[in-house]
């Protein structure tokens, strides 16, 4: 059964905190639809709504004309409507079948059928790509891999309506054909698609029609063959975005080496990894997922085990042991799980900052006042947008909490900044305003490292882009020669 949904007057309250505002629209059944808007624009809030993860605050929500309120996420289930979450909802611990089926068991009288649940578990995975046996722990996967364990688990509960929200942030671009191949199919039985996404060539691209929301507002609903990126990026914002990337200043020619890697080792992921970045150059790093970029930092900043090379800053080695050793020897690292290792979400705004630096604000008792005075000046200097100083980062849009997270890694003031993934599930304008404050960083004579896997970031943003592929550097690219066909080549081997 097709399902048709209309959304009537839909209003969403937190508290006091209004985040949706009479949204009023309809889904065609069979169409794949580009639902997008900045952090913040309520659009994961309405989609929660249509799943049964929230209730609306005020309006109503029709299935097939009939009027549907449900109580839980089962229960939209029940009748075919699925959301794929952006922040991974799988159980560690347990199996990629356990976790496929948990709170769907099936069962053989009393007993568990753990063969019927790991063949349908193997077919699942074999529908995204994912070639990895049904009882692998889910603690052993990759970040990409869990994404595609999430699809292959919507894909169990027979979806008629899909919802998908940044489901390509973490995939290499091989999976992705092959999870634009597997929408196109769906679309093909009748499924409908709502697709959320911050990435518009990917939406220009799979969808049949763009929703634009803004400031919790349904703005616009278009053919996304009507619509440019720019369009689409300007509808979100309400303005005019131009200019995406800043200038990019020339190098100086004496500019001197701020960071130098000699033949670095990171087992299983690195191996005789040299290269070195400039005062004031911005140093990009491209490669497929697995190609060990994020494990290769995590070796220089003492996350993981580095069983040789040399590391030095302004010509003095170092020999971090720690994050923390890293960063008293003036070098940060972001990750690119900002959740996870960026912030603790559910600690106040000024905590977050100010973690790295404690020792700057004991005197030895806390100077809460001085705390405070600092988290204005990072509001302000890094455009975090929060209407209360008081709040949990859990409480900021994705893009602000990525803005609270470059701000307490740049707290300490290094010399040498590692970024991971710096614009991942970030909107068009938040994207602008970090990349530009990339530049701001590199004017100020650091060297700033950026790892990411968009090749447009890194060519609009970088000076030289260094490319991994299987643990090894095989390239690093100038300026003149930054072309997204370049880096694809050298990444896949096939230059």
């Amino acid at each position: 059964m097709s399902l048709a949904v209309a959304f009537d007057n839909i209003e969403k309250q937190f508290g006091p905190v209004r985040v949706l505002y009479g949204v009023s629209f309809d889904l065609t059944p069979g169409r794949i639809y580009g639902l997008i808007g900045e952090n913040g624009a309520g659009k994961s809030t309405l989609m929660k709504i249509l799943s049964g993860y929230e209730q609306p605050s005020a309006g109503t929500v029709s299935i097939n004309g009939t009027v549907r309120a449900f109580d839980s996420s089962r229960d939209a289930e029940a009748i075919g409507i699925v959301l794929i979450h952006q922040e991974l909802n799988l159980a560690d611990h347990l199996s990629i079948a356990q976790n496929m089926f948990l709170g769907h068991e099936i069962r053989r009288g009393l007993f568990l059928d753990e063969p019927a649940m790991r063949d349908a578990t193997r077919a699942r995975l074999a529908d995204v790509g994912l070639h990895k046996h049904p009882e692998t722990r889910v603690r052993d996967l990759i970040v990409a891999e869990k994404q595609l364990v999430e699809i292959a688990k919507a894909m169990l509960r027979e979806a008629r309506l899909l919802i998908m929200d940044e489901p390509t942030a973490t995939l290499t671009p091989a999976e992705t054909q092959r999870l634009f191949a597997l929408m196109a199919r769906l679309k093909e039985e009748g499924v409908t698609i709502i697709y959320i996404s911050h990435k518009l060539d990917e939406v220009e691209r799979v969808t049949d029609e763009v929703i634009v929301m803004r400031d919790g507002r349904f703005v616009t609903r278009e053919a996304t063959a009507d619509l440019t990126r720019q369009q689409m990026a300007n509808l979100m914002v309400g303005r005019e975005v131009s200019d995406m990337f800043p200038d990019k200043p020339p190098l100086a020619d004496d500019a001197q080496i701020a960071f130098q890697v000699d033949h670095a080792y990171v087992p299983g992921w690195a191996a005789n990894v040299s290269f070195s970045v400039r005062a004031g150059e911005v140093f990009g790093f491209a490669g497929l997922v697995g190609a060990g970029r994020t494990e290769l930092f995590e070796g220089l900043i003492g996350v993981r085990k580095r069983t040789a090379g040399h590391l030095s800053i302004g010509g003095k080695e170092i020999n971090p042991r720690s994050p923390r050793d890293a960063m008293h020897l003036g070098m940060t690292y972001l990750s690119e799980d900002r959740k996870g290792r960026g912030l603790h979400v559910d600690m106040a705004l000024k905590d977050n900052l100010t973690m790295m630096t404690l020792e700057r604000y004991a005197h030895p008792l806390l100077d809460v006042e001085a705390e405070r005075d600092a988290l204005k000046k990072a509001v302000h200097d890094f455009g975090i947008r929060t209407g209360n100083l008081a709040s949990r980062a859990r409480m900021l849009s994705g893009g602000n909490q990525q803005k609270l997270a470059l701000a307490k890694f740049l707290h300490p003031d290094p010399r040498v900044i590692v970024l991971d993934e710096p614009t991942r599930g970030v909107d068009v304008g938040a994207k602008r305003d970090i990349y530009f404050l990339i530049h701001a960083l590199a004017a100020e004579g650091r060297a700033v490292i950026v790892i990411s896997s968009e090749l447009i970031e890194l060519i609009g943003l970088c000076h030289r882009v260094a490319v991994m592929r299987a643990g090894q550097l095989v390239a690093t690219v100038g300026q003149e020669h930054l072309t997204e066909e370049r880096l694809i080549s050298h990444a896949t081997g096939t230059h």
